[in-house]
């Protein structure tokens, strides 16, 4: 596959994977390799940049989803990220962030159950906690994904839905965010639908589940249909991140965020992408948020 710019490989599929720890997704010196399942079955695929030349990406996939993954990589590797209507002279941070970062391509996996269950996860704990309990959920009812290397698929809307409530707090996830997985593997084909309808149909369906909220719906919008406008709203840091970088502001809430990315649309989230890889963090005040035991929640 040739692209028709240089595209940064593994930076731009970065927000595919939930850390070093994810059974599904492996960065490493052969490619990326990501593991998933298709409307055709399960399939793994390893995209690699060609040496020297950034523009040629070898792709290879294994499985009956094969295929599937192939006739969908230009997507997956930012192929399709339009920058229409993106004008990062509006500031001076963003420009120097879009030239410093201009391989950084918003990547579109089309696969909607992928990135909610993590998000789902991330609800209202720190990233670590987050990964750690991803990563459980996918050793416990995941099974090993085609192709040579050691990965595991997702597990299945049938098999989230099997899940105990004690298997969940097994692996630091209380009831409430437990739930809200079942529910979303109990709708999970109207979900995948709603890729072929746009990210209107798409947010709104996440919406309709209890449990998700419009921070949710960003972050599977943002990965699973390449959204160069979504934001999170209700983050904890991305606030204080936007402002720092934009207003030399160290703190902030969403209005002023959403303020202050206004000029942007409907690019924003795009340029929340370009402030979290290349802009530093908002100085921090007070203690860090610490990892916390299910008996908390």
């Amino acid at each position: 596959m040739r692209t028709s710019r240089p595209i940064d490989l593994q930076r731009t599929m970065a927000p595919i994977g939930h850390g070093r720890s994810d059974p599904t997704f492996r960065m490493a010196a052969d490619g990326v390799w990501r593991a998933t399942r298709t409307p055709d079955g399960p399939g793994t695929i390893r995209l690699r940049t060609t040496a020297g030349d950034a523009c040629a990406i070898e792709a290879t996939a294994w499985g009956d989803g094969g295929p599937w993954l192939l006739e969908r990589a230009a997507g997956l590797v930012g192929e399709l990220d339009s920058l229409a209507g993106f004008d990062p002279t509006l500031h001076p941070v963003v420009d120097r962030l879009a030239r410093s970062l201009g391989r950084l391509r918003l990547p579109r996996t089309e696969r909607v159950l992928d990135a909610l269950v993590p998000a789902i996860l991330e609800q209202k704990v720190i990233g670590l906690e987050a990964k750690r309990s991803f990563a459980g959920l996918v050793r416990l009812a995941g099974e090993p994904a085609p192709g040579p290397a050691p990965l595991r698929l997702p597990p299945s809307p049938a098999d989230l839905a099997r899940i105990p409530t004690w298997d969940f707090h097994r692996i630091g996830v209380e009831r409430k965010r437990a739930d809200t997985i079942r529910r979303a593997a109990s709708v999970a084909s109207q979900l995948e639908a709603a890729v072929a309808l746009g990210t209107d149909v798409l947010r709104q369906r996440l919406l309709a589940i209890p449990g998700v909220g419009p921070w949710t719906a960003a972050e599977v919008c943002r990965v699973a249909l390449g959204d160069a406008d979504a934001v999170s709203v209700g983050d904890y840091h991305l606030p204080n991140a936007v402002a720092w970088a934009l207003a030399g502001e160290p703190r902030a809430g969403d209005d002023r965020m959403l303020e202050l990315l206004a000029p942007f649309a409907p690019h924003r989230g795009r340029v929340v992408r370009l402030i979290e890889s290349g802009a530093g963090g908002a100085p921090r005040r007070g203690p860090r948020l610490r990892t916390r035991p299910i008996a908390w929640h």
